[in-house]
């Protein structure tokens, strides 16, 4: 394992594991996200997944939905924490119009695939998918099964 994969993965907050399961993945951007204070100190404890969760394009705008952040025990009182709310993703002009003109033209969806630390900051990456068909679906099975299989070989 290199070094970058290392200290991706030290990053990392949570993954989309069944993403490249049950989507062709065509393209992926970056984006930051809109959190509160409560939300940051959660994901840097760990407590944080996008397993269900999807992006939506409105007014020009792009919202993360169903991606949980569980609040700590310690959370103030004065606050309370919703766990799974709307959060806004921050992306440039361009990047969302690719977005808007590949939802609303081609017919794909925006997931994301990772959420992760860069800079002090927390960053999503979303992905343009297309949901796969079952045949599809067996390929990968096939695929990944291979790739074990000759992995013991090479051993």
């Amino acid at each position: 394992m290199s070094k970058k994969n290392k200290t991706e993965h030290a990053n990392r907050i949570a993954e989309n594991r069944k993403a490249r399961f049950e989507y062709s993945i065509f393209d992926t951007f970056e984006a930051g996200i809109v959190l509160q204070g409560w939300e940051v100190k959660s994901l840097r404890a760990g407590k944080g997944g996008i397993a269900d969760s999807y992006v939506i394009l409105k007014n020009g705008e792009a919202w993360l939905l169903n991606a949980v952040i569980t609040p700590l025990n310690s959370a103030s009182t004065h606050i309370h924490p919703e766990d799974s709310r709307t959060r806004k993703l921050l992306l440039n002009k361009k990047e969302l119009k690719q977005l808007i003109g590949a939802v609303e033209r081609k017919g794909f969806t925006i997931i994301p695939l990772t959420m992760y630390w860069k800079n002090g900051l927390a960053k999503v990456q979303i992905a343009v998918a297309q949901g796969k068909k079952l045949f599809d679906k067996r390929e990968t099975i096939k695929q990944r099964d291979w790739e074990r299989s000759r992995q013991r070989l090479v051993k």
